[in-house]
């Protein structure tokens, strides 16, 4: 027994066809295609289709309730031992700057290293974050000089060797002191 009627609007599941019933024929149904072909299905492979979407009001408040109400972000607990490492690292090593040193001086290299170095600490400031740490090398030192003649330009900037166990001799931590 199929339970469809002549006439009714159906739509055949697993695929993009829906029509008209013709006829029924115990479990097979006929159907005529919008396009008018007839087609012959068994009828647990029908659906009836309704006309429009068919919502209760009880249905659209639950939705309505469900949209008004302000979604909290989940807050992300912070473990103890990464509170106290470095938010953030900026290498200086030229390498890591350009490409290739071909047709760079001496000072051009240092003048894009402090560009470098002088952006990313402007951005930490504005972004809020607390602790950088500048990858320079150990070198002759000059570098590390006018990185210390930089850091000292900004107001609430502290400096001081990084982690020696991690970075050696080579890199200089800021902590920036925020304001309220």
């Amino acid at each position: 027994m199929s339970g469809f009627q002549i006439g009714d609007k159906v739509e055949v599941l697993d695929e993009d066809i829906s029509g008209y019933v013709e006829s029924t024929d115990g479990d097979m149904v006929t159907l005529i295609t919008e396009d008018g072909f007839p087609l012959e299905y068994h009828f647990r492979e029908l659906l009836l289709k309704k006309e429009g979407i068919q919502v209760t009001n009880f249905e659209a408040s639950q939705v309505k309730k469900e949209k008004e109400i302000p979604k909290r972000n989940p807050s992300i607990a912070v473990k103890p031992k990464l509170r106290n490492a470095p938010k953030m690292e900026v290498d200086l090593h030229i390498h890591q700057l350009v490409k290739t040193t071909k047709g760079l001086s001496n000072f051009d290299m240092m003048n894009l290293q402090l560009e470098t170095a002088k952006r990313q600490l402007e951005f930490a400031i504005r972004k809020r974050i607390q602790k950088v740490v500048f990858i320079h090398g150990v070198g002759e030192g000059i570098l590390k000089e006018e990185l210390q003649y930089l850091f000292k330009k900004y107001e609430g900037v502290k400096w001081y060797d990084a982690d020696y166990q991690k970075y050696g001799l080579g890199a200089t931590e800021v902590y920036i002191t925020q304001k309220a």
